[in-house]
Order: C-alpha cells, then sequence, then structure tokens
C-alpha cells in the first residue's frame, strides 16, 4: 500500500507541475504578442526571449530529456483515485479469447492509435489494463499464448496501466484466479489494478504539448521481462525490435532475485518483489522522512532491490525516483507495442 500512495500523491505533484509549466507558457505567449504589438519602440525580442528561456524553457527542455526538472508522470493519473471493478463490465473469459482477439484487430478510427501485444516467452500469458473510465477500449483483459500477439485501437489522452497475468485459470463466466497479477479474480479486470508484484507498462498519451509519456516500471515488482516499441512518431525509438537500448538489453528479473525478494509457487520463482514490498518501510519506501530525493537512495536499503531490476531492465523505473533514465516520450501520434520477453542473443 505504501507505494501505491506515494505513486498517487507524486503523480498529482508531477501533474499539478505540468499543468503549472502549461500555464506559464501561456502567460508568456500572451505577454508576447503584447510585446510585439505595443513595444515595438523597445526593439526587437532577442533570440533568447523568443526560445523561451527561464523556467519555461527549462522545462520543455527537461520534458523531452526524462531529466528530474519538471518531472512530469509517465503513469497513470488516476492513481489518485484507485481503479475498481465495474459492476457493468462484461465479462469475456479466456474460452472466447479469439473472439476477442479479432475484434481488437479491427482497424482503428480516426484520431486513434494502435496497441500491439506480444508474447515471445514460453508460457502462456493474460495481459490486462486497469481501465481509464473517460477514454474506455473494448476489453480489459485477453490471454496470449506462446508466439501470439494482437493488436487493437486505444484514444488518445490515454492513461493506463497494462501488465499481464501468469498462472490462470477461469470458469466460463471469465471469474478464477491468477498466480501473479490477478485483479481480483476475473478475467476482464475493469478499473481493478493487478495484485503486486507485476512489471507495467504505464501511459500517458498527449500528456503535455502533444507528447506522450511512457515507461516500464519495476517499482512494484517484477513477474515478468517487459519492453516498449513506439512507431510512426517523430524521432528514432531508443529500444530496438530486440528489447535493447544504449544502456542494456532486457533480462529476466526473476532469474536475477535474490532470495529474499523472491516469490515462489510451486517450487519456481515467479516474481520478484520490490524492496518496499518486502520492508514496508519508510526508507524502502521513499516516503514520510525519506520522501526527499535526497534521502531516497537505493544503495542504503537493507534490500537494494534498484540494483537488481536496474540490471535486468536498464531502461525501467527500478524506484519511484528513477526518472532520469526511465521516463521515455514519443509526439506525433504514435502506435506501441509491448512485447514480454527477454532479448533474443545477439
Amino acid at each position: 500500500m505504501g507505494t501505491r500512495k506515494l505513486g498517487r500523491a507524486r503523480g498529482r505533484g508531477r501533474i499539478v507541475l505540468v499543468v503549472l509549466v502549461a500555464c506559464l507558457a501561456v502567460v508568456a505567449g500572451v505577454l508576447l504578442v503584447q510585446a510585439r504589438q505595443y513595444g515595438a519602440a523597445d526593439g526587437p525580442l532577442t533570440a533568447g526571449a523568443a526560445a523561451g528561456t527561464g523556467a519555461t524553457g527549462a522545462a520543455a527542455t527537461s520534458a523531452s530529456t526524462g531529466s528530474s526538472t519538471a518531472r512530469p508522470d509517465p503513469g497513470p493519473s488516476t492513481r489518485s483515485a484507485k481503479p475498481r471493478s465495474s459492476a457493468t463490465e462484461s465479462v469475456r473469459p479466456s474460452g472466447t479469447a479469439a473472439r476477442s482477439t479479432a475484434a481488437a484487430q479491427a482497424v482503428p478510427a480516426s484520431g486513434k492509435r494502435t496497441l500491439t501485444l506480444v508474447n515471445r516467452l514460453s508460457q502462456t500469458i493474460w495481459p490486462a489494463i486497469a481501465a481509464d473510465p473517460t477514454h474506455p477500449v473494448a476489453a480489459t483483459g485477453w490471454v496470449l499464448a506462446p508466439g501470439a500477439s494482437l493488436s487493437f485501437p486505444i484514444p488518445d489522452h490515454w492513461d493506463v496501466r497494462v501488465w499481464a497475468r501468469t498462472g490462470c485459470s477461469f470458469d466460463a463466466a471469465g471469474n478464477g484466479h491468477c498466480v501473479t497479477g490477478d485483479c481480483a479474480g476475473h478475467f476482464q479486470c475493469g478499473r481493478t489494478w493487478g495484485q503486486f508484484p507485476s512489471t507495467l507498462a504505464e501511459f500517458n498519451l498527449n500528456a503535455w504539448n502533444g507528447m506522450d509519456f511512457y515507461d516500464v516500471s519495476l517499482v512494484e515488482g517484477n513477474n515478468l521481462p517487459m519492453w516498449i516499441n513506439n512507431s510512426g512518431g517523430r524521432g528514432a525509438d531508443p529500444i530496438d525490435a530486440r528489447g535493447c537500448a544504449a544502456s542494456g538489453c532486457t533480462r529476466d528479473a526473476n532469474a536475477l532475485c535474490p532470495k529474499a525478494m523472491q516469490r515462489t509457487h510451486d517450487g519456481a520463482v515467479v516474481a520478484c518483489l520490490s524492496a518496499c514490498l518486502v520492508l514496508g518501510t519508510d526508507q524502502a519506501c521513499c516516503t514520510g522522512a525519506y520522501a526527499a530525493r535526497s534521502a531516497c537512495v537505493p544503495s542504503t536499503w537493507p534490500i537494494d532491490s534498484a540494483a537488481v531490476f536496474k540490471k535486468a531492465e536498464p531502461f525501467a523505473y527500478s524506484y519511484v525516483d528513477d526518472d532520469a533514465t526511465s521516463v521515455l516520450t514519443c509526439s506525433g501520434e504514435c502506435d506501441y507495442r509491448i512485447t514480454w520477453g527477454v532479448s533474443p542473443p545477439g
């Protein structure tokens, strides 16, 4: 619960900061127009003024590079209100996965993007989302056999978490249980978050100045290796099709997980917990007296889960303040592909 509360609080703080930056930009624009209309006698604008120096310029630069100055929230703003199961959510059990997959692969409507889910693991997985109620999609739960994939349209301003469940069993009504990532025993998760630990893909589309923020997060622990690719936007994708970035490739954190962080099932390691989930202290959760960035130092924790996660997925969030190396951005109505798997050799 500590990480959820922290995520919500920091999420709100980041969103507020982004809004303030946007307001400053508007004010600067108004002043610029007035200056051109009424202040011609004072001489032309300097290059620095036209480019947007000061706090506005710095915030725009930091938003595009992922620096901690502006710290826009890459994850769902709905953290401020925990998603819950929807009583009206239609249930689609795994037995009807073929029909749901066919519907999901329909051509997206104008103004929407496409999200593709790919399973490169040797086990069946059950991807899910905690729905954004203001920007809904057709389903919130799917099943992917090894080697399978599916695509579906997603709306602009989509603000969600995506994860995959493992070891699931559902009845014809879509009720059952998953070993990891379970969302209250439902095939369709509705607005219910998956049980931690689970590897998260976080999206906040058109979040700031037409820019998307997205990331892979191991802040809540890891159950499966994952990476995200973008396409169709402006600029190069920092992660290649093999799941490799300049900082390294995708590995299985469960295989690197020390015993103190392991969650096992039937003798096998099925997930790797964060230090916060294991210890539940302010220090490990970066809360209370340890909430400031200067005090949130993973190397001082009794269990440095951040080091384990960063070794497995160098581009992913390894703890709550890991913004500088983990916030990814894309502009230009980007499409996305989430791949569950490890980077192939070579």
